[in-house]
C-alpha cells in the first residue's frame, strides 16, 4: 500500500474540514442525534474518491456513507478501508481543534495501517503493523513511542472530554488505589490512541459506544508503536468487520 498516497489523502480531506471550519457552518443532527456538518461529508467524499482512484478492488466502510454496507455483503471482505472522515465533530463545532481525519486499512478483521491527521494543530500520526508509527510535526517525523525524559510513580491516563461515564470515575479510583498518583490527560477525538502509542499516556479506557471507524487507525498505529488494543475484562484484542459494527469497551495500554 501506498503510504505516502493515504497521507496525503488525509491532508487534502484536512483542507476541505478547515475551508468549512473557517466560516459560519451549520450544524445538523443525525438519526442517532450525533452532528454533523458539511466538512464530515466534503471530507468523505475527498477520502472516497481518492481511494476509489487508486484502489478500485479494495471497498470502503465509512461512517458517512449514505447506506452502510449490509453484514451478508461485508462478510465476504478480507480486506477493506475503514474512514471516519471527521472524527470528533463535537470538538469541530466548538472550534477547539482536537478532530482528526481518520484512515485504516483492515485485513482479516485487524487494522494492518493507519493514518490520523488533526488539520488545525497539522500534526500527523500514522502507522504500520509489523514496521513502525510515528508522529510528524512541525515538519519533523519521528518514531513512537518516544522515552520519557523523567517517568515518575504513577499512572498517565487518556480519556474523552466529552463522554464521562461512571466506569471511568471507578477506573480512576482503582488506578489510584494501586499506584498512588494518576494524571488525567483529558482529549478528544482519535488523538487518545496517539497519546498512548507516543507514549505521553500509559492507558487509554474507553467505556462509552464507540464504533469501528472511530478505533480503526488509532488501532493500528497503537499497535505499531508496540501497543495493545483489547476489550475490556479479557486479553482479547478488538477485531473489526463485526455483524455489528458497534465496538465493546476497550482498552489501549
Amino acid at each position: 500500500m501506498d503510504l505516502p498516497y493515504l497521507i496525503e489523502t488525509a491532508r487534502e480531506a484536512g483542507r476541505a474540514i478547515l475551508e468549512v471550519y473557517e466560516t459560519d457552518f451549520q450544524v445538523e443532527r443525525k438519526s442517532d442525534a450525533s452532528p454533523i456538518t458539511e466538512a464530515d461529508l466534503r471530507a468523505h467524499r475527498v477520502i472516497t474518491d481518492r481511494l476509489r482512484e487508486r484502489y478500485p478492488d479494495i471497498p470502503i466502510l465509512s461512517e458517512e456513507s449514505t447506506e452502510q454496507v449490509p453484514y451478508d455483503i461485508r462478510r465476504q471482505w478480507t480486506r477493506f478501508w475503514l474512514v471516519d472522515p471527521l472524527d470528533g465533530t463535537k470538538g469541530f463545532v466548538k472550534r477547539d481543534g482536537h478532530f482528526t481525519v481518520n484512515i485504516a486499512l483492515v485485513e482479516n478483521e485487524r487494522p494492518t495501517m493507519g493514518v490520523i491527521y488533526a488539520p488545525v494543530l497539522d500534526l500527523l500520526y500514522h502507522g504500520v503493523d509489523g514496521e513502525s508509527a510515528w508522529k510528524t510535526e512541525g515538519g519533523v517525523r519521528i518514531s513512537l513511542p518516544v522515552p520519557r525524559i523523567v517517568k515518575g510513580d504513577g499512572v498517565v491516563i487518556a480519556g474523552s472530554r466529552f463522554h464521562p461515564t461512571p466506569e471511568m470515575d471507578v477506573f480512576l479510583e482503582e488506578q489510584r488505589s494501586e499506584h498512588g498518583r494518576v494524571e488525567f490527560m483529558a482529549m478528544g477525538s482519535s488523538l487518545k490512541f496517539c497519546l498512548v502509542a507516543e507514549g505521553v499516556a500509559d492507558l487509554y479506557p474507553r467505556f462509552g459506544p464507540t464504533m469501528e471507524w472511530d478505533t480503526g487507525a488509532g488501532h493500528a498505529i497503537a499497535n505499531a508503536a508496540g501497543r495493545k488494543l483489547i476489550r475490556l475484562g479479557s486479553e482479547e484484542e478488538l477485531r473489526y468487520n463485526k455483524p455489528d459494527l458497534h465496538n465493546p469497551g476497550f482498552i489501549v495500554r
